[in-house]
């Protein structure tokens, strides 16, 4: 009986000491610790579930990813192999039998498929490059996939021979492409994307598209397993006609290519209807305009009788995929900052099955995500809240989604993190309501003022969300109130709220951040006193602009902003991307208008101490960009500091390292301005 009573006594004591635990605020290693799901794939009979369970090398500083299978009531979670590679891209066959997956190393990315009842494994291909939009044919005879076909430069002079041993320089780099390089890959080599086919057990990959023109959407078989669909852009000017494609079928067997659609803009995403006589797509007719939403169309097989499913819904509509009887499709899309699964019928109805999808974007709170659905319709998608980044969720006879796995329940369950809150305001220029959210510091004390930082988002043509952050997460924890808005320009408030920009960027988006700073001020949340801001991308050209037109703020950090729009256009890997979408013409055709809305023309009214940062392989917001305003700066003897990251392209987070990186800099940046930081 005294050892029961022991016993007893022991596990209470050991219960109270875990109770109460003294949680920390999210820490910057912490980082390393995160996983999160993506890509779930329901087997078809809704039994299994396997993904991509995703986290980060300490040691390589890089993600990495690898399968893992469990039941659908999250018992029996295991991994799919024994090795340890990134493993991505599984597909279940038809009868549900075999998982076929890509497998990658440095040297290469390979086609393996997974037996489930047995647990064996092979590898199917030999391929010169990675593999993409792996497909199952109907029968599950067949695997279809897309991959790059590299070509030769073109020739231009001839070297002479060198001596034997000679240590020259590398040759250079000749290109005559429209596009010949992309920010994280750097310069593109020559060649194409095309489509092949390869036997379910194996065997020689075989080409069934040719032509120089790229084939690299996703990839739906037509259920006699004879012709697949797919989208490309086969015109002869595809180049400059960059924004157009159309929907495509193949007969895999004569190779024969029929063009099935011809609107002037983007068709893309065919998915054939169960019976093979209709097909679903996504696309718009092209406006040349900032935003325009993605519709669902429905044609027939071979083109006619085409329309619009989705006129009467005002979002964009992603991530199409039939159901099983052929009356409708499953879809996401994102409404005020939250992406939803949803259910559309062939006549246009649209219900929504599921709030809170993505959690996939580790660094900030932006719209991602993705789902499947089993041939009974339980459905698993990619679930998120601001208190965790994206876990499996499954929805089983429209009952309430359940989660089935915990991934971060070993760091965040002795973490406080900062909560976050939902707001609303008035803009002052014309009376739109605008969406925004707080994050608190931990162990928030409404008695207290806090300083208030601002953080804007990117895009402009995206929207944040209440959606796991670790970047706020740790602005948060260091003390700081973090403002994160949605404003014109942003998505997910319908085409009229994003287009707003169109012929106007930066313009009101600027009061309506402000108008949120001032309602925030106005409430006592922030401090009058202690305004800071920063931002990326298109929020660096957000916070260069703001600190152009106000002194309010005590410090700013600029993220690899825009400055000039007439140099960056004609220098970043997209440069021809941008007239008549953003702004009318080229810059040369209308000087006057683009540099109106650089944030340079501002600079010399800025008297704000400014970090500028910058990935030193950026080519998206080239460095040229950011050393601009910091010479400017450094000119008018204004506080300032650059903030190179070495190797580091737009996507500056993209190293887990570089993402505490920039937080730390951002964060001993502001501290030299922030009274609060020293009580």
């Amino acid at each position: 009986m005294k050892r029961i009573l022991i016993l007893i006594l022991f596990c209470c004591n050991h219960f109270l000491l875990v109770s109460q635990e003294d949680k920390i605020p999210f820490q910057p290693l912490d980082v390393f610790s995160l996983e999160w799901v993506s890509d779930p794939q329901i087997s078809p009979d809704a039994s299994q579930i396997i993904y991509r369970r995703n986290g980060f090398d300490i040691m390589k500083d890089r993600s990495r990813g690898n399968l893992w299978i469990l039941n659908t009531d999250g018992s029996s979670h295991r991994k799919l192999t024994s090795r340890e590679v990134n493993e991505s891209n599984a597909r279940w066959s038809p009868d549900g039998n075999r998982i076929a997956f890509v497998s990658s190393t440095d040297e290469g990315s390979e086609l393996y498929m997974y037996w489930v009842l047995t647990g064996q494994i092979a590898k199917l291909s030999q391929l010169e490059m990675s593999p993409g939009n792996l497909t199952w044919s109907p029968d599950g005879k067949q695997l279809a996939f897309t991959m790059f076909k590299a070509q030769n430069s073109p020739v231009i002079v001839k070297m002479p021979k060198k001596p034997k041993g000679a240590n020259w320089a590398k040759p250079a780099r000749i290109t005559n492409r429209l596009k010949h390089e992309a920010d994280g890959r750097g310069y593109m080599n020559p060649g194409f994307t095309h489509i092949y086919t390869i036997p379910a057990q194996g065997g020689t990959p075989r080409q069934v598209t040719s032509g120089n023109y790229n084939h690299s959407g996703s990839l739906s078989f037509s259920p006699n397993n004879n012709s697949i669909y797919f989208s490309a852009n086969r015109v002869e000017n595809w180049e400059y006609d960059f924004r157009n494609s159309e929907i495509y079928s193949v007969d895999i067997y004569s190779k024969k290519i029929s063009v099935l659609t011809s609107q002037n803009g983007p068709d893309f995403s065919p998915k054939v209807s169960p019976n093979g006589k209709k097909v679903a797509f996504l696309g718009y007719k092209d406006k040349s305009q900032a935003h325009q939403n993605r519709v669902l169309y429905l044609m027939n097989s071979d083109g006619e009788n085409r329309r619009i499913v989705s006129q009467k819904f005002d979002n964009s509509i992603s991530n199409i995929s039939w159901d099983k009887s052929g009356k409708g499709l499953y879809c996401t899309y994102d409404e005020k900052g939250n992406s939803k699964v949803a259910y559309i019928t062939t006549n246009g109805k649209i219900s929504k099955l599921a709030d809170n999808l993505g959690g996939t974007t580790i660094g900030r709170p932006y719209a991602s995500g993705s789902y499947s659905v089993a041939n009974n319709g339980t459905l698993v998608f990619t679930h998120t809240r601001p208190e965790y980044p994206s876990e499996l969720a499954v929805i089983r006879d429209s009952k309430p989604p359940k989660l089935i796995t915990n991934l971060n329940e070993d760091i965040l369950a002795h973490r406080v993190l900062g909560e976050t809150e939902e707001v609303w305001y008035t803009s002052t220029f014309d009376g739109r309501k605008i969406q925004g959210w707080i994050v608190k510091p931990p162990f928030y004390d409404a008695s207290k003022k806090y300083p208030l930082l601002v953080e804007n988002h990117g895009g402009p043509i995206l929207n944040y969300g209440d959606r796991f952050t670790a970047e706020i997460q740790l602005y948060a924890a260091d003390g700081y109130v973090v403002f994160y808005p949605n404003p014109r320009g942003s998505t997910s408030y319908g085409e009229e709220f994003a287009n707003l920009l169109y012929n106007n960027y930066p313009g009101q988006d600027y009061n309506d951040v402000m108008d949120g700073v001032d309602f925030l001020v106005q409430n006592g949340v922030a401090d009058p006193q202690q305004l800071f801001v920063t931002g990326g991308s298109a929020g660096g050209i957000m916070t260069a602009w703001m600190i152009g037109k106000s002194n309010r703020f005590k410090a700013a950090v600029v993220v690899k902003p825009v400055m000039n729009w007439i140099s960056k256009t004609l220098v970043a890997d997209n440069y021809f991307g941008y007239a008549n979408s953003r702004y009318s013409g080229q810059p040369w055709e209308n000087f006057d208008t683009y540099w109106k809305f650089s944030p340079l023309s501002l600079v010399g009214n800025v008297e704000t101490p400014t970090m500028v940062m910058v990935g030193m392989n950026d080519l998206r917001t080239p460095p040229s960009e950011a050393k601009q305003l910091y010479h400017a700066l450094k000119l008018r003897k204004i506080e300032t500091v650059l903030v190179e990251i070495p190797e580091a392209s737009h996507g500056i987070a993209r190293k887990p390292s570089n993402l505490i990186s920039k937080v730390a800099h951002t964060l001993a940046w502001l501290k030299k301005y922030n009274f609060k930081s020293d009580q």
